[in-house]
C-alpha cells in the first residue's frame, strides 16, 4: 500500500508588489514573497472574498491528489504596512482589506494560455479535467476562460476561486452535493472527455473520506469565523466542506451521466 503524506503548505510574506493582472476579474496580482519567488496572489478583500481563497485551497489540493499538474499553493501574510506606498487608490483600498492571510500560487514565468485550436488533450487527461470540475462544481473552465496553462509542454491548472458555489447560499447544501453540474455543457475539454466511466472508478478510488479530511484540515480558522460565518465553530465549518464532498463523490454517477449526456448532445 502507498504510503499517504498529508498535504502540508507554506506561509510566506509578501514583500513586492509586482503587478496586478487586470484580465481577473478579483485584481489578483504578481508579488514578491521573502523567500524570492514571485507568487500569483488571490486577496482576501476582492469581490467574493474569504471564500473564493478556500475554493482555491480545497480544489486546488484535490487536483494535486488526483495527479494533476498544479502550482504550489502557499498561504501569503500581508501586513498592515505594505499597501501605503501604492499609488493606485484602487489597489491601495484592495491591499489594506486583504491584510492578514491570503492565498498565493506560485508564478509559471512564460506559460501560455491553453487554447483548444493549437494545444491538444487526449481523452484520458481531458476525462480527469472534466470528472474534477464536475465535482467541485467549477464553472470556469470554459473556451472563453479555460483556466489552464502550457508551462513546459505540460498542462497545468489554475484558478479555482469560482468552484464550490453551494457555499455562497448555505441553504440546502446536503441536496445541493447530489445534484448533477449541467454548466458542464460549457467545458472546452468535454468533448473529448470519453473516458469518463473509468475515470470516474479509478478517482472514487483515490479520494477517501481520510484524504478529503486532510485538505478541508488545512483551511486557516480566519477564513471560516467571518461576520457572516453560518456556524458556530471553523470545525463545524470543515466538516460541512467535507461531507459535501463525500456525498458528491457517493454520487457520482448522477454528473458522470449529465456530463456523457451533454458530450453526445455536441459532438
Amino acid at each position: 500500500m502507498i504510503n499517504y503524506n498529508p498535504p502540508e503548505l507554506r506561509t510566506v510574506e509578501v514583500i513586492r508588489y509586482v503587478t496586478p493582472l487586470r484580465e481577473g476579474g478579483s485584481l489578483p496580482a504578481i508579488v514578491e514573497a521573502d523567500d524570492h519567488f514571485l507568487y500569483v496572489i488571490k486577496f482576501r478583500g476582492a469581490g467574493q472574498g474569504v471564500k473564493a481563497l478556500i475554493a482555491e485551497l480545497i480544489a486546488g489540493e484535490l487536483a494535486r491528489l488526483l495527479g494533476f499538474k498544479m502550482p504550489e499553493i502557499v498561504f501569503a501574510e500581508l501586513n498592515e504596512a505594505f499597501g501605503r506606498t501604492e499609488g493606485d487608490e484602487e489597489i491601495q483600498d484592495l491591499l489594506r482589506a486583504s491584510e492578514g492571510l491570503n492565498l498565493g500560487l506560485h508564478y509559471l514565468s512564460g506559460a501560455i494560455t491553453y487554447d483548444a485550436l493549437v494545444n491538444s488533450v487526449d481523452a484520458k487527461l481531458a476525462s480527469k479535467i472534466v470528472w474534477l470540475d464536475c465535482l467541485i462544481t467549477n464553472v470556469d473552465r470554459t473556451a472563453r476562460n479555460t483556466n489552464m496553462l502550457m508551462w513546459h509542454k505540460e498542462l497545468w491548472l489554475i484558478d479555482h476561486g469560482a468552484a464550490f458555489y453551494f457555499h455562497h447560499n448555505w441553504q440546502n447544501w446536503e441536496e445541493q452535493a447530489k445534484r448533477p453540474f449541467p454548466q458542464i455543457k460549457d467545458h472546452v475539454l468535454l468533448p473529448r472527455a470519453t473516458e469518463l466511466d473509468i475515470i470516474n472508478t479509478k478517482f472514487k478510488e483515490i479520494l477517501t473520506p481520510d484524504k478529503i479530511q486532510a485538505v478541508v484540515s488545512l483551511i486557516p480558522d480566519e477564513w471560516l469565523l467571518t461576520a457572516d460565518s453560518p456556524f458556530a465553530t471553523a470545525e463545524e465549518y470543515r466538516q460541512v466542506y467535507a461531507r459535501f464532498l463525500e456525498i458528491r463523490i457517493a454520487n457520482a454517477e448522477t454528473f458522470v451521466n449529465e456530463a456523457q449526456h451533454a458530450r453526445k448532445a455536441i459532438v
